[in-house]
């Protein structure tokens, strides 16, 4: 028995490659971190994109709270062990009625890891139900290998780099994995997976985080950097991350770019979306 999943839910992980649901934050937690996160959009005037949506541990108290809740890390230890370091983080909001869309894809396809150990958390910060354009998982696929990804040009693609697998499975529905808030789901980054529009009465906001074991070797052809959240790093196989100044500081903005730049040049070497990210601090 673990920490938060029992002997049955890591063995369904194991075969299955995800688990869903988990019980991650309170009703407060939830309402806290979407009303930081909504002020935020106010100011800005824009639903939250890039670059703050990514490695947002970085730019903001909320994600920097929730990349260490307990609960959280408990259960991701339950898969993982105790040594524990985020490598990268997404922040993913549909809007209502947005045409926002992810094609079936892997996780892990330009993250260049070894061994293959990463999992996302994906923490339901508003109820995500099928009419939300929930997430919908291939069962097992964690066990069919890696797959060839090309890049989707669609404009409505949330995903920076527009990874897709075309054609093996075009037509498939997929089992969903549908979450209230507070939530969250569990999946191995080899794991095929996609999401549809948002045809719900309610933005879906959810917190995606990719956790991996500390031994977890970079193959990259540039450097890797993560942060360690829980545990020991004995290994040094990646630059350590640290947050610099104030919540949305200059220099917390500044910290934010060098080690963006580093991850994109990872996640996008051979891409053929080449999308402007501006930075500016917002004050």
């Amino acid at each position: 028995m673990g920490k938060v999943l029992n002997d049955a839910e890591v063995r369904r992980y194991e075969a299955e490659g995800y688990i869903c649901p988990v019980p991650a934050l309170t009703t407060a937690e939830v309402t806290e971190v979407r009303a930081d996160i909504e002020a935020f959009e106010s100011k800005t005037g824009k639903t939250m994109d890039y670059p703050e949506k990514s490695k947002s541990y970085l730019l903001f108290d909320w994600a920097n709270r929730l990349v260490r809740h307990p609960q959280v890390l408990d259960a991701v230890e339950d898969l993982i062990g105790p040594d524990i370091m985020v490598y990268h983080t997404t922040m993913w909001i549909k809007d209502p009625g947005t045409l926002q869309y992810i094609l079936w894809h892997q996780d892990g396809t330009y993250f260049y890891l070894d061994p293959q150990l990463h999992v996302t958390a994906w923490i339901a910060l508003s109820d995500a139900p099928v009419a939300a354009g929930c997430m919908h998982v291939l069962p097992g696929s964690h066990l069919w290998g890696q797959y060839t990804h090309k890049d989707d040009l669609g404009e409505h693609n949330l995903i920076l780099r527009g990874q897709a697998i075309f054609d093996e499975f075009e037509g498939k529905v997929g089992e969903p994995m549908p979450l209230k808030a507070g939530e969250m789901s569990l999946h191995h980054t080899r794991l095929v997976h996609c999401s549809r529009p948002n045809e719900y009465h309610d933005r879906r906001m959810g917190f995606g985080i990719s956790y991996i074991p500390a031994h977890v070797k970079d193959i990259g052809s540039s450097p890797g950097s993560a942060m360690l959240v829980r545990g020991e790093d004995r290994w040094g196989h990646f630059t350590p991350e640290r947050r610099a100044g104030a919540a949305l500081s200059e220099e917390a903005y500044e910290n934010h770019r060098v080690l963006m730049a580093q991850f994109r040049a990872r996640q996008d070497s051979n891409a053929e979306i080449k999308r402007e990210v501006r930075y500016s601090a917002v004050t």
